[in-house]
């Protein structure tokens, strides 16, 4: 006779595996099997004439822009340093022979920058947005030491949160008149996983991530395709890492294989290296919260008491 433990066990066994597998062929095809055979089904030339890229002159937002250029798109570069965007302006048109457009705004600064990209965008067929703009700490740092912490606050919210709605707020009409065009936000791994001592860049990335989510819902029966990208560790002037590694690979590398995911997820982390090592984070967040907190916490101390170290030598040089 079946008892009720025979039952019960059979049922919560059922109910596990159904949730295994849930989650883990939708990882599996997102991360391994669309990207590596399949690639993105969008095509991308078919959006528009033109692609806007915030944060443009350097690591992962110059990638998309030359990687987009690559396709044939003509590309609208815009960020804080002239010289920069015309030495890289001048770097595309040269390679893909398309047509470049540059703007140069500061992206801490009010909301008058967004009349000045408004007027040099329009009447432009722009069916591609990258929002890649941002800016983080300079070491990891505690809440209460932060350098100037109310005007940095102010900046990160400003650089990293409105600059992503504002620029929405251009370039999106056009797309839903025509019901077609692509979005994609630059958030950060650091959204989905323990950020102690950069918490103010992290809970930023959370906006970019949740933001997009659900804008994508909005907009699915429009024909925009909305994307949140989740970086992890990209060899860039941001991270400060010099040398690329498998795991810290090339913004070059990176925004590759990102490109590959467009179509097959609204949220990525871009490269399968990043997707093992978040997986590896979150599991051992979800099975010891506090060994994963702590762990975060001392890496990220590490870290800090380098710079400091570093920091301190230069000074003992300068004062020689």
């Amino acid at each position: 006779m079946v008892s009720f433990y025979d039952v019960f066990g059979g049922v919560s066994t059922f109910i596990v595996s159904v949730q295994i597998l849930r989650h883990v062929f939708p990882w599996i095809y997102e991360n391994f099997v669309g990207p590596k055979l399949f690639g993105s089904p969008i095509k991308l030339k078919e959006m528009g004439e033109w692609a806007l890229v915030t944060g443009a002159t350097d690591g992962i937002g110059k990638s998309y822009a030359k990687a987009l250029a690559k396709k044939g798109i003509n590309i609208i570069l815009v960020s804080r340093s002239l010289t920069k965007l015309e030495t890289v302006a001048k770097e595309i048109e040269t390679e893909f022979q398309v047509q470049t457009k540059i703007i140069d705004v500061d992206f801490t600064s009010g909301p008058q920058i967004y009349e000045k990209i408004e007027k040099q965008i329009l009447g432009l067929d722009i069916g591609i947005l990258v929002n890649n703009v941002g800016i983080s700490y300079a070491n990891p740092e505690y809440f209460l030491m932060i350098p100037d912490r109310d005007k940095f606050i102010q900046n990160v919210i400003t650089c990293n949160i409105l600059s992503v709605t504002s620029m929405l707020q251009l370039v999106l009409p056009g797309m839903v008149e025509k019901n077609k065009g692509v979005v994609i936000n630059i958030s950060s791994m650091s959204a989905t996983i323990p950020n102690p001592m950069l918490s103010i860049y992290a809970a930023s990335k959370v906006f970019v991530d949740k933001f997009t989510e659900d804008m994508a819902t909005e907009y699915s029966k429009s024909g925009i395709i909305f994307q949140s990208v989740l970086p992890g560790p990209v060899a860039t002037n941001m991270s400060k890492i010099r040398s690329a590694t498998w795991m810290a690979c090339t913004p070059q590398v990176y925004v590759q294989s990102a490109l590959k995911t467009l179509g097959l997820t609204r949220h990525t982390t871009g490269y399968y290296p990043h997707a093992l090592l978040k997986l590896v984070i979150n599991t051992m967040e979800s099975l010891v919260p506090s060994i994963a907190q702590k762990i975060t916490l001392k890496t990220m101390q590490n870290i800090r008491s380098r710079a400091m170290k570093k920091l301190s030598n230069k000074n003992v040089t300068d004062t020689h």
